[in-house]
């Protein structure tokens, strides 16, 4: 596998009011390919001294600055933001496929490019979003006044974000902030940081955003980053990542009362009912769950099949998963690459380890591939004989683990597929949309592909049920969240008036 040596994109320093700098204590942390196990280079490992500036310089921005009232300025940022990163898209795409270890191919869809593309989505919401909303005059107790609904800026906001899919968290909370009038600290994973500091590279060099307005601080250290969760000048905490590290995110910001917006884990289920081609579908979800090795906070890792057609549908998976290409991920003919680290490879295989424990069958991979003796590589892995209580069931693995259930009637498959913490995503499949969305409608889950139908698009308000999160991202929902709301009230007539709440008669209807 070839190596990255020294890209002209590449950017080690972080984005601080508006300046590259190197962490205030001038140390480093080393960025690993995941799938050479190689040392790509290094990134600026910031202290609890650099967030602290951050949150200084952001403060300030919002505070003293025209910023959250220049919707043009936002709007002309966005785009220039758009046009930096489609300029250097095929230098970003192969770092990102280096630090993060996803599949090239995935960079061309949604872990770059669709992300990238929501910035212009942004750039309108910033110029044509009604922020000032008239609504009927009211007659209240003899006062005729005129109201209004005002969308303003939260403020701060603290993006803090995952490894799997960078470019599509980092910018999911980016477009929206800026589009709104906020400013924001991001704070990206250290196991995919260069994701940050390539965007403050283009930022600070490429753009007319002001100093301040995008605060940019990598750090191995996730305490010095908690700073962002509990400093009372941070807003807003825009949070994507597991469902325990979310609790803890919430309770650290519950201190100030913050705006919480947390996109988290997920266990979702594929439900094949008996109408559907179950060999079909079974193989479909056995190549999926492969897909940026199962790295994704929708992806299907349980597959429930009809007891009656159950090893039909085993076989098929397992034909189907025997099938994947899997390697260098800069390789476009491979469909997988590696996980995004040996610690997390060693997490999956734990994972692995306690199915065989629990009595459930392994049928294809669940090993370390023995040609890819390098990097954080895993087989496709399938297991059959899951019981829904058992723990490959319920907990979130993120590898390309696929747990096949049999249920034996609908509502059987039913109450197993909402049987968990979690409700993110779902795939139904049946003979018609008809009996696909009949099924879906019942299913506790915030998205749901019927019959293969996509719900993708940038108007969509993503997030889920239960524990997968608090509130939704993209979309006009998405937007809303980084707003807050105002009402004003006014004379309708020239002359002011006023009614003093002491002068109501006792008569009168209480507020």
């Amino acid at each position: 596998m070839a190596e990255i040596k020294n890209p002209p994109i590449a950017e080690w320093r972080m984005l601080v009011d508006g300046q590259l700098v190197p962490a205030s204590s001038g140390a480093v942390f080393d960025n690993v390919n995941p799938a050479t196990g190689q040392v790509l280079g290094v990134t600026a490992d910031g202290t609890r001294e650099d967030f602290e500036l951050a949150i200084a310089s952001a403060r300030r921005a919002f505070d003293q600055t025209d910023w959250s009232r220049d919707n043009a300025l936002r709007a002309r940022c966005l785009r220039q933001l758009h046009a930096a990163l489609k300029r250097h898209a095929e230098e970003i795409r192969p770092l990102l496929v280096a630090e993060v270890g996803t599949p090239i191919w995935l960079t061309r869809d949604t872990l770059f490019d669709v992300p990238v593309e929501r910035l212009l989505d942004y750039a309108d919401k910033a110029e044509n979003f009604a922020f000032d909303e008239e609504l009927e005059d009211v007659d209240f107790r003899g006062v005729v006044s005129k109201r209004r609904i005002r969308y303003e800026p939260v403020g701060v906001v603290a993006g803090i974000i995952p490894w799997n899919g960078p470019w599509g968290s980092g910018l999911g909370k980016v477009g929206p902030a800026l589009a709104s009038g906020s400013v924001i600290i991001l704070k990206p994973s250290p196991d995919a940081p260069w994701m940050g500091t390539i965007l403050g590279k283009l930022i600070a060099e490429e753009t007319d955003i002001p100093a301040g307005v995008v605060n940019i601080v990598t750090s191995r250290d996730n305490l010095a980053g908690e700073i962002l969760t509990l400093d009372p000048r941070v807003d807003m905490v825009a949070f994507t990542g597991s469902a325990p590290n979310g609790r803890r995110v919430a309770e650290a910001a519950s201190g100030s009362l913050k705006r919480l917006l947390l996109e988290l884990g997920g266990k979702s289920a594929y439900v094949v009912l008996e109408s559907a081609d179950v060999a079909e579908h079974a193989a479909l979800a056995a190549r999926t769950i492969c897909a940026n090795a199962g790295q994704g906070c929708v992806a299907r890792s349980r597959l429930l099949l009809p007891r009656a057609r159950y090893e039909e549908g085993v076989t098929a998976a397992r034909d189907a998963m025997a099938q994947v290409r899997y390697g260098d991920p800069q390789d476009p003919n491979n469909f997988m690459g590696p996980l995004n680290s040996k610690h997390h490879r060693e997490r999956v295989l734990s994972h692995i380890a306690k199915a065989l424990a629990e009595g459930n069958r392994l049928v294809h991979g669940g090993h370390v591939p023995a040609h890819l003796p390098d990097g954080a590589f895993i087989e496709p892995t399938l297991f059959a004989d899951v019981r829904p209580g058992d723990t490959i069931a319920q907990e979130e693995i993120f590898g390309p683990v696929l747990a096949v259930i049999p249920y034996d009637d609908e509502d059987h498959a039913l109450e197993i597929a909402n049987d968990s913490i979690y409700g993110l995503s779902a795939q139904v499949a049946a003979a018609t949309n008809e009996e696909a969305y009949a099924f879906a409608t019942k299913l506790r889950t915030g998205t749901v592909s019927v019959n293969g139908g996509t719900w993708m698009h940038m108007d969509i308000p993503f997030g889920g049920f239960k524990q997968s999160g608090i509130g939704r991202q993209y979309g006009r929902q998405g937007f809303e969240a980084y707003l807050e709301i105002k009402v004003l009230g006014m004379p309708s007539g020239e002359k002011a008036q006023s009614l003093a709440w002491g002068e109501v008669e006792t008569s009168k209807e209480a507020v």
